[in-house]
């Protein structure tokens, strides 16, 4: 237990560290946000506010599972989760890198982004099915569908909806990175109880690093994670529901991150055959954002509503 309580300090302490010299850094090098213009006008004045902060707790946890258990950087399943994490966020950088360098939210091609995905979905397919079966486990029983081959498809669906439906949850300040950290919560319990317990340290490590950036981040925000540190941490979530077998709770536990999936495609397929919209807009946090609430109330809401996920999809996992 005292490991992965000093997994978590020590990221936090460094990060917390770290933030303040990233900040006016970014600001210096001009890597702000652009703002999308059909959005919210109340979002108008984050332009500029740095962006690509998500390095910092994709690289500080690495570090910190270094220090405190380099064995376990041997372990093949910590190692897909730390392909998954630095690949997404590699992507994410890449995006954010030109959108920044062409000042407007045009970064990646969606085909290019998702030629990427799937490049990155075959490595850890591979990875995979040497370590463990394409099986995946049936809540509430003690069945396991053996897929196959199409494990794969189920790993590509999977890593590139969780990445995307973290990206678009990251819409207000602290949003999704307290979504993910609730998120975190089941499977670091899963994976001490499962005996991976270099995973669980390397979880408590992300934990710490996403605490300090919530408080740089929680509105209004100093730094965004952008796409750098969201398509990450939708690849972690992913990952480390793969390797501990809960390819399924993921949807449960993950459930806010469904939910503002599921608004954006109610909202364009109404658009597109009635011409109506549903919402007033999507993601679904706008919705409520432009019927009066305030960006924190929007937030607090949502954490709420993912902390019940989370808490569901927990007692789902272990009855």
């Amino acid at each position: 237990m005292q490991i992965f309580i000093l997994a978590l300090v020590i990221s936090l302490v460094v990060s917390l560290g770290i933030y303040p010299l990233v900040i006016p850094f970014l600001h210096k090098i001009k890597f702000g946000q652009s703002i999308r213009q059909d959005g919210p006008q109340s979002h108008l004045k984050k332009k500029g506010t740095p962006t690509m902060g998500g390095f910092v707790f994709v690289l500080v946890p690495i570090a910190v599972l270094a220090l405190l258990m380099p064995q376990a950087l041997l372990n093949t399943k910590i190692q897909i989760v730390i392909i998954s994490y630095v690949g997404y966020s590699l992507i994410g950088f890449i995006d954010d890198f030109l959108i920044v360098v062409k000042k407007n939210n045009d970064g990646l091609s969606p085909s290019a982004k998702f030629l990427m995905q799937t490049i990155l979905a075959v490595i850890i397919f591979f990875m995979y099915r040497n370590v463990s079966s394409t099986g995946i486990l049936i809540p509430f029983t003690h069945l396991e569908i053996n897929l196959g081959w199409f494990y794969f498809v189920l790993i590509l669906v999977m890593f590139t909806a969780e990445s995307n439906a973290v990206n678009l949850t990251d819409g207000l300040d602290g949003l999704s990175s307290g979504c993910v950290l609730i998120a975190l919560a089941p499977f670091i319990l899963f994976s001490i109880t499962q005996g991976e317990y270099g995973l669980a340290v390397f979880l408590m490590a992300v934990f710490g690093s996403l605490l300090a950036y919530l408080k740089n981040n929680f509105f209004p925000a100093k730094i965004f994670m952008g796409d750098t540190g969201s398509l990450a941490l939708g690849g972690l979530l992913a990952a480390v529901a793969m390797v501990l077998k809960q390819e399924i709770l993921l949807v449960v536990i993950g459930g806010i991150f469904v939910l503002e999936v599921v608004s954006v495609i109610i909202q364009v397929t109404s658009f597109k055959l009635t011409r109506k919209r549903v919402f007033r807009m999507a993601p679904l946090h706008h919705h409520f954002e432009l019927g009066g609430m305030n960006e924190k109330q929007v937030v607090l809401m949502f954490w709420c509503i993912e902390a019940v996920f989370a808490c569901v999809g927990y007692l789902m996992g272990v009855l």
